[in-house]
């Protein structure tokens, strides 16, 4: 990994767009500071469009879509997008009603398997607005043992589902998108950019193992300080600073190679 200051001046100016995971790279610990949230004022003003790439729920992307300077919000880890529409918001899921239905069943089916192998493990505060996965904090409020979480994703795999790590949360799920492949596909069918075009136009900021599809799929990626767990590809460029002040720095030195 190398000092954001190398970015060459012309990958940066073929930059189209900024994609960035909310938890520990734009957000400190879960909470939003005046200074990322002005960054992304200045990123609409270089030209940049805004995509926000998280593994938080649905409910949470349309609420972000009303109340940020965002053209989209990819949620659940690829799974369900939130874009602007004429006046209003449109919510992408690329899996039908039906569908949706028939995985949730055989979903819950599992967690159950999985609470009763891990009884104290608990859900996550925001699981009530999920549609495509489940999820149980291990980090967040609660501090899960490594015994529990190899358990509960052990389990997890053994029944069929994928299993993504973040930096607090143990996402489980049916679908077989991840914040790459879902993030490419939303580019695709509103913003009209091919899969090999997007991976050169647009820039990926993220700090932990499920952002590590998207550290792979885009050429310009870049972890936060606070780069944790065992991505398998790990990003190009490392900020100095953690969390927003790392998102900040990122945003700040895209502008500056830019020109």
């Amino acid at each position: 990994m190398r000092a954001l200051k190398f970015i060459p001046h012309d990958e940066a100016r073929r930059l189209r767009g900024l994609l960035f995971d909310l938890d520990d790279t734009f957000l400190d610990n879960g909470a939003l500071t005046a200074e990322a949230y002005a960054a992304l004022y200045r990123a609409r003003d270089a030209g940049l469009s805004r995509i926000a790439v998280t593994g938080r729920p649905a409910g949470w992307g349309e609420i972000l879509m009303m109340q940020w300077p965002l053209d989209a919000v990819v949620t659940e880890n690829g799974a369900v997008a939130w874009i602007r529409r004429d006046r209003g918001l449109e919510c992408i899921d690329t899996v039908s009603t039906k569908e949706r239905l028939e995985r949730s069943v055989r979903l819950m089916r599992l967690v159950q398997t999985i609470r009763e192998a891990v009884p104290n493990l608990p859900d996550t505060s925001d699981v009530w607005a999920r549609r495509s996965d489940h999820t149980f904090d291990i980090a967040e409020r609660y501090s899960a043992s490594g015994d529990e979480i190899d358990t509960a994703a052990t389990l997890a795999a053994d029944g069929g589902a994928r299993v993504l790590r973040s930096s607090i949360h143990l996402h489980v799920t049916i679908d077989r998108h991840d914040k790459a492949t879902g993030t490419l596909e939303l580019l695709r069918r509103t913003h009209d950019v091919d899969r090999t075009a997007a991976r050169a136009q647009y820039a990926f900021i993220g700090d932990s193992e499920n952002d590590a599809a998207a550290f792979a799929a885009f050429h310009t990626s870049i972890g936060v300080a606070n780069l944790r767990g065992r991505p398998s590809i790990p990003p190009r460029f490392i900020c100095q600073r953690p969390m927003g002040a790392g998102f900040v720095e990122a945003v700040d030195a895209l502008i500056a190679a830019r020109g």
